[in-house]
């Protein structure tokens, strides 16, 4: 099965983002302090450096990390797999649901359609299902 996984590019520039975050508060605060703002000035800085900080650890963890989430890449299960499957639906392969209660379904990795699992094609963007394990 197929899975949305975040791409390390995105994640790479929001960790290089998030580096000139801080940069703009390490100025920000510069500026403030030199200039005698009020004391909430730079503190708005350093608010701006806390922020860049935890998105930069967070960035670079998801561009590095193996299991990592976002919606860029599409990977096989054999590939990596789905954290968010792993955590909220691991082994459950079809089920119940509100909309056909007791009818085991999946969903198509292309289009997102909701299908049964006896489908080899999807119903709604007609590409190649993957075999179902």
């Amino acid at each position: 099965m197929k899975s949305v996984k975040p791409g390390r590019g995105p994640s790479a520039m929001g960790a290089v983002g998030s580096v000139t975050v801080v940069m703009f508060g390490i100025f920000w605060i510069a500026m403030a302090v030199s200039t005698r703002a009020p004391g909430f000035f730079p503190l708005f800085g350093v608010l701006f450096v806390l922020i860049g900080i935890i998105q930069a650890v967070y960035h670079f963890k998801n561009a590095t990390g193996k299991n990592r989430y976002s919606s860029f890449d599409i990977v096989e299960d054999r590939e990596e797999p789905d954290p968010l499957n792993q955590r909220f639906g691991a082994g459950m392969q079809g089920g119940s649901s509100q909309d056909d209660p007791g009818e085991a379904f999946r969903y198509c990795p292309y289009c997102g359609a909701k299908l049964g699992y006896e489908f080899e094609f999807c119903g709604k963007c007609g590409k190649k299902l993957p075999d179902s394990q």
